[in-house]
């Protein structure tokens, strides 16, 4: 396997980890989101758990997306074309690692609606990154 398919296979686990506990486990990643019980009781706390769905579909498309990037599936042969798609991963982990960043602000303060720091959100805040990261560097490379 080459370190392309490598990070298209591990982008593609971590974004069928991210339907399992999006979709299918929506009530325990909303009580990872809104981590006191009394904050639970209303239908914004119902919304937010059934939104799951949403998140964990977008995150199955991604996922399978990758899986068949790993098999070239598309033909894509120019380093640009994959550097391309490289990039549209990058900014798909960027943008959940991006979004954090205020609540870890937030956490380092104080403050903050769910823990940046400890748990599962530290597991997704660093995985992001450096998934991101990863994407970032190996697209840069096949453009170089």
């Amino acid at each position: 396997m080459t370190a392309l398919q490598v990070l298209f296979a591990l982008n593609a686990i971590w974004f069928g980890m991210a339907f399992d506990a999006f979709y299918r486990r929506r009530a325990i990643f909303g009580k990872v989101l809104v981590p006191v019980q009394a904050d639970r009781d209303n239908t914004a706390y119902a919304a937010l758990v059934e939104s799951g769905r949403f998140m964990g579909g977008f995150n199955l498309a991604l996922s399978l997306f990758n899986v068949l990037l790993v098999f070239n599936v598309g033909g894509f042969d120019t380093p640009a074309q994959w550097a391309t798609l490289l990039v549209f991963n990058a900014v798909a982990h960027g943008s959940q690692f991006v979004g954090n960043i205020p609540m870890a602000i937030a956490n380092r303060r104080g403050g903050g609606l769910w823990p940046v720091f400890r748990g599962v959100m530290l597991r997704i805040f660093v995985i992001d990154c450096v998934l991101m990261v990863a994407n970032a560097a190996l697209a840069a490379a096949l453009l170089l």
